[in-house]
């Protein structure tokens, strides 16, 4: 299909006269237009060229969001033995009756040595260790939510960059016609075979292919300082990517896509997770009506002349949480109520993914299609317009204008194939999100 362009070219360069009656700033308005526009760029040889893959690769690796996330879980982990250990055991000295004129006289004192420990009430422990484990699954959730959302981040910026890199190419394809319609202009100043109106029309031509070139480069720079920062890398390192858009990608039903991101959606699966350590701490809260004990044992030393001098005690005390029912009771309320909370969370949340995913798809569904429109219709026509336009001018069956004016339809048609291609990904990567597990993409070159 590249014929037409590359007859619409020739002629182009053929046709581009101006009348004797053109003002002299005509040649140095193309000239600022060609040197605006520059020469076509082919792609650094020293750049690396990354595929999607490698991309998430590296990442899912250097990403500092993730590093702290895997530290939260670190951290979580490390605090499971702590929640279900024993509080420190004492050790205490008393001494008794010391005489207030002979302070340094302990053999006339009572001199007693004790060791105590304190013990929960039963099944308290493991409740502690049972929600402390629930914020080790809570920080693993997490975690793997930070490299969803990373991994989606990665794709988008992965397409916006080979967006622009497109873009920049079907420029660069255009930059060639350009510069042979600049030359011929400059050759063939004097002839004044046409209007002047067509070398102002060559001239809004090339101003809009240098206008490309601007958006196009500033949408480069942005989307590789986004995935160099998602790399962890310097937002100003030099960076291309490699691969292909997906586009003939068969997009599941609703109904598959919500059974399975209430299985795979690591938001979920954290509001479980706290559901259960909810459900946990209100076992507790029940669980203090059970008394905690302490006990301890001692040696003591009785004054000189007391028989027996030496004697050992030993004592046990317990808590009555009977005594103060109103304030357990209202800690147990106060549980209920916060798992009541946990559940209600987790069915609106359930709720929210289910339109989440519908959006996503729909959004999916009509990128696809206007992606399909252009690849299938518009271009083809716009490339037949071309050639029709092309034949025509050649026989003298139309005007310059209308062969230029189809020229840059065909320009438009392809910026807007690769504009609705980069959409319809970027589109399957927010569909991914909402699902919150990979997407099978076929086409996609990783």
């Amino acid at each position: 299909m590249k014929t037409p362009r590359l007859m619409g070219a020739v002629c182009l360069a053929l046709a581009l006269p101006v009348c004797n009656g053109q003002t002299k700033q005509a040649p140095f308005a193309l000239n600022e237009l060609s040197s605006l526009i520059g020469n076509a760029r082919g792609q650094n040889a020293t750049t690396p060229a990354l595929t999607l893959d490698e991309v998430e690769r590296i990442a899912l690796a250097e990403n500092p969001k993730i590093h702290v996330a895997a530290r939260k879980v670190a951290a979580a982990e490390a605090h499971v033995p702590v929640a279900g250990a024993l509080d420190d055991p004492q050790a205490m000295y008393r001494g008794w009756q010391v005489p207030l004129r002979r302070p340094w006289d302990y053999n006339s004192a009572q001199n007693m040595l004790m060791l105590g420990q304190s013990f929960p009430g039963r099944g308290k422990r493991e409740l502690r260790t049972n929600i402390a484990q629930s914020d080790v699954q809570m920080a693993k959730e997490d975690l793997e939510e930070a490299r969803l959302r990373v991994r989606i981040e990665v794709r988008k910026a992965f397409f916006d960059l080979l967006h622009a890199q497109d873009d920049l190419r079907v420029h660069d394809e255009h930059v060639g016609i350009a510069q042979q319609a600049i030359e011929a202009a400059r050759i063939k100043y004097s002839v004044g075979k046409i209007p002047q109106v067509e070398i102002l029309k060559a001239q809004v031509a090339l101003t809009r292919l240098a206008e490309h070139m601007i958006r196009f480069g500033r949408d480069a720079e942005v989307a590789r300082a986004h995935l160099n920062t998602l790399m962890s890398r310097p937002a100003d390192a030099a960076i291309e990517v490699r691969g292909d858009y997906a586009l003939e990608t068969t997009l599941p039903p609703l109904e598959s896509l919500v059974a399975k991101a209430m299985q795979a959606r690591p938001d979920l699966a954290a509001a479980v997770s706290a559901e259960a350590k909810s459900r946990e701490e209100e076992h507790l809260a029940r669980k203090a009506m059970v008394p905690d004990f302490s006990i301890a044992a001692g040696y003591m030393l009785m004054p000189s002349g007391q028989n027996p001098r030496n004697n050992y005690m030993l004592e046990g005390s317990m808590s009555l949480p009977w005594l103060n029912r109103r304030k357990h009771h209202a800690e147990v309320h106060e549980a209920a109520a916060a798992l009541s909370e946990k559940s209600a969370e987790i069915t609106a949340m359930k709720n929210e993914a289910v339109g989440q995913i519908q959006e996503a798809l729909a959004n999916a569904r009509a990128a696809q299609h206007l992606a399909r429109v252009y690849h299938d219709s518009l271009k083809p026509q716009a490339e037949q317009t071309l050639h029709a336009a092309v034949v025509a001018y050649e026989n003298d069956q139309t005007s310059f204008l209308d062969l230029l004016d189809s020229q840059m339809t065909v320009v438009d048609v392809d910026l807007a194939l690769i504009d609705a291609t980069a959409d319809f990904n970027t589109k399957m990567a927010d569909l991914e999100l909402a699902v919150g597990a990979p997407m099978v993409v076929p086409g996609v070159k990783k």
